[in-house]
């Protein structure tokens, strides 16, 4: 067990101890970063999935129910995050975070999002109500996706530790979750809108623009939202 004098004697030494910094071109693993003032920065963009009011779905349905939901959607977002090129990095409880990187990382995850929203209202929501035809529970979710340098440092101790992913990118796709309105479940920033590709900006017959943009009055902000879905191959 430390002491209170070995703690604060750690705390002096991160403080005072210089970065040793290096560039990336993909998602490091745990063990290419030392616990020290080490980190990796590469040009990333971040996804979070998020299941709305995960807490009315615990407290109002049983315990069981509550957890094929989880596993359902977790299931579903990781494997289509993997499917677009992306890299799990985290869970949070009903959240799932997912770093991509390369040339197209942005209408990659851009089409990973409306692939999960497609997969939600047309597999998840009907399954539900195929096996629990009694039930009124509708599983509802939003992605957030942001675009930035990522400054990716290990934290905790010896035996309990992780990544921890610093950059706006990772604030504000957490964030953009909870703006969800209505049919709207995916929401990406401007710079990520910038950089989409044709075919993860338009869709239908005759092509149209699958983004509206509002405002993001909390940071005071352009983003981009959309209720469109996209059909996994």
């Amino acid at each position: 067990m430390k002491t209170l004098h070995e703690i604060e004697s750690q705390i002096a030494e991160i403080l005072k101890t210089d970065w040793k910094k290096r560039n990336g071109q993909k998602v490091p693993e745990a063990e290419d970063v030392q616990l020290g003032n080490d980190a990796v920065e590469i040009d990333g963009t971040v996804l979070y999935a998020d299941l709305e009011d995960s807490t009315g779905l615990v407290l109002g349905h049983k315990d069981w129910f509550a957890a094929e939901v989880y596993k359902c959607y977790l299931m579903a977002a990781c494997e289509l995050i993997r499917n677009n090129g992306g890299t799990i990095t985290a869970f949070d409880g009903d959240r799932v975070m997912a770093v991509f990187t390369g040339d197209a990382k942005n209408s990659d995850a851009a089409r990973c999002a409306l692939q999960i929203n497609y997969v939600v209202q047309k597999v998840i929501n009907v399954k539900i109500k195929e096996r629990y035809k009694d039930t009124s529970y509708q599983l509802n979710q939003a992605v957030g996706i942001d675009t930035s340098s990522l400054f990716i440092a290990r934290t905790g101790i010896r035996g309990s530790n992780d990544l921890v992913w610093v950059g706006k990118a990772a604030n504000y796709a957490a964030k953009l979750c909870s703006l969800r309105v209505g049919s709207y479940n995916t929401y990406i920033t401007d710079d990520v809108f910038g950089r989409l590709n044709e075919a993860s900006k338009l869709g239908g017959e005759p092509k149209r623009l699958m983004w509206e943009k509002v405002m993001w009055n909390d940071r005071g902000i352009a983003v981009y939202r959309s209720s469109w879905w996209w059909p996994p191959s």
